[in-house]
């Protein structure tokens, strides 16, 4: 192949008990890429829409990303990349990770895969390192091995995909107000009490229980967060109402997605996922807020081909 479009899939992170290391990938919202190999060596943005972003090379996340790739690879032309941005910018829901994931995913099938899916991922958060001043791969885990991912460790980076539960569905909700990820770190303590930590720790290895076991109950049940959500929470209008609404409507849990502003919810089925986004939209219709909704199922594949 000499050129390829691929999806690439918005994502939650954190998904409330795992700040950093805990990620889902998703299948009703996401951008699409063009990438073309060239003669020409290194990397063009060509085309940019639906965003105003730098389409300079080492300016942007999917040129950063793609610069690291090749700086690996023994291939010896370059790529020319087009992006048509659907997440945008500041949204919470891996805007960035696409971008990043979606370039070095498709030059890789380019150059007949060389790179394992972990390989990937070291490029990817390269593009995150540009975004937001650290390299967290919460986000473009997801979006490159899709489903559930959880981030074992850093160093050495080690990546296990956990299950996906077939009714789980992710409802969100973006206020159209932008949170910077390097802002929202910036606010965050350095350190938490033992207290908060045997909490935390305790509702994180309760989620992949349940994940795994495909108990519902025990999902929603784990699905708290006792360090960052009090912090970052104070940034989103109304997200106690939408989290206390949501829970009434039938959501097993709900929280920040990222670093926000986006709030996420997680159901058991489609049809309790649309009554927690008309819970949520309640909700945002009275604060006079702009918003976008999704529902979407869990996406098990993450970045794809498509015509």
């Amino acid at each position: 192949m000499e050129a390829i479009k691929v999806f690439c899939p918005a994502t939650i992170a954190n998904v409330s008990c795992g700040f950093d290391v805990l990620g889902l990938a998703l299948d009703a919202v996401g951008d699409k890429m063009v990438i073309r190999k060239t003669a020409e060596k290194g990397i063009k943005i060509t085309k940019l829409t639906g965003q105003d972003l730098p389409m300079e090379t080492h300016q942007n996340v999917a040129g950063v990303a793609g610069l690291a790739l090749l700086a690996e690879s023994e291939y010896d032309g370059g790529f020319e990349i087009e992006i048509y941005k659907n997440i945008k910018a500041g949204s919470g829901i891996g805007s960035s990770a696409a971008s990043s994931t979606g370039a070095v995913w498709a030059m890789n099938q380019l150059l007949d895969k060389p790179f394992s899916n972990l390989e990937l991922v070291k490029f990817a958060m390269e593009g995150e390192r540009l975004a937001s001043g650290v390299a967290h791969a919460d986000n473009v885990a997801p979006a490159i091995f899709g489903g559930f991912t959880l981030v074992r460790s850093y160093t050495p980076l080690d990546i296990v995909r956990i299950n996906s539960p077939s009714q789980l569905f992710a409802t969100v909700i973006h206020p159209q107000i932008e949170i910077k990820t390097s802002d929202s770190r910036k606010i965050l303590k350095t350190t938490i009490s033992l207290e908060d930590g045997i909490k935390q720790w305790g509702n994180l290895g309760g989620l992949i229980a349940g994940l795994y076991t495909e108990d519902y109950e025990l999902i929603g049940r784990s699905l708290e967060d006792f360090i960052v959500e009090p912090i970052r929470s104070i940034l989103i209008p109304g997200f106690d109402k939408v989290k206390s609404e949501s829970l009434l409507a039938g959501a097993l849990g709900c929280g920040i997605s990222g670093s926000g502003p986006s709030i996420f919810a997680l159901s058991k089925g489609e049809a309790n996922a649309k009554k927690v986004a008309e819970a949520m939209r309640n909700v945002y219709q009275k604060i006079g807020i702009d918003y976008d909704i999704h529902v979407s199922k869990i996406n098990t594949e993450g970045i794809k081909i498509i015509k």
